[in-house]
């Protein structure tokens, strides 16, 4: 938790592996994906899951050769009305890399 007492997003979900291994982190606002599949299409670490009929991701934690796919799915999901609910977080800055629809790194998750 920052000195402010607001929850970093590198902090969402627990510690996770090491930050060097895997120095990216996605946050999914699960509750309000409505079964696209359009990240499922883009990125290997995406599924639909068929018992729910939502997405689900392999991995929340990912290393530089999964960012790409990865963005990529974030930025295609149309749910929150095209601002998505796969947020892809540099967990070295805390920072948003995708999608950013604020275009300022802050995490634009609706909880």
């Amino acid at each position: 938790m920052s000195d402010d007492g607001v929850t970093k997003p590198s902090e969402f979900g627990g510690e996770g592996p090491p930050v060097a291994e895997k120095p990216y982190k996605i946050i999914f606002e699960a509750n309000k994906c409505f079964g696209a599949g359009r990240c499922a299409e883009v990125a290997d670490n995406w599924e639909m899951d068929l018992a729910s009929g939502l997405a689900k991701a392999k991995s929340y934690y990912i290393g530089e050769d999964e960012l790409d796919e990865n963005v990529r799915a974030a930025e295609v999901c149309p749910a929150k009305k095209g601002d998505g609910v796969i947020h892809v977080i540099d967990r070295r800055t805390d920072e948003e890399i995708a999608p950013n629809p604020h275009g300022d790194g802050t995490l634009s998750v609706d909880w």
